[in-house]
């Protein structure tokens, strides 16, 4: 969005300079107007190499994200699986309420 963004500013200062252009190449002297254009020419350069670094820190969080996810996924999976084996290893159960208990459990 924010490449949009500059992209369509860039076109109204584009457009911006050609009309300064033509109205100092009738007078004699460039006047503040073209200084101005120039100092904001400046500034879109500026601007369009920061969302670049952005783009590149970006991609490189999404990056590390993804690996995140990917180990996160595993990590669940184990504990899952942990916690299935703790539940079946659990020692016998000797009362009757106990066996019912389980029964309905598994059931």
């Amino acid at each position: 969005e924010l490449e949009n963004q500059l992209a369509a500013k860039s076109k109204i200062l584009d457009e911006l300079k050609k009309n300064v252009a033509l109205k100092d190449g009738q007078e004699q002297t460039p006047g503040a107007a073209s200084l101005r254009t120039a100092e904001l020419c400046e500034m879109r350069d500026c601007v369009a190499s920061q969302i670049q670094q952005l783009r590149t820190s970006m991609q490189a969080i999404l990056q590390h994200w993804k690996l995140y996810d990917e180990a996160y996924g595993e990590v669940s999976l184990m504990i899952t699986r942990y916690l299935y084996c703790i539940d079946q290893c659990k020692p016998s159960v000797l009362s009757l309420e106990a066996l019912k208990n389980q029964v309905k459990t598994l059931q």
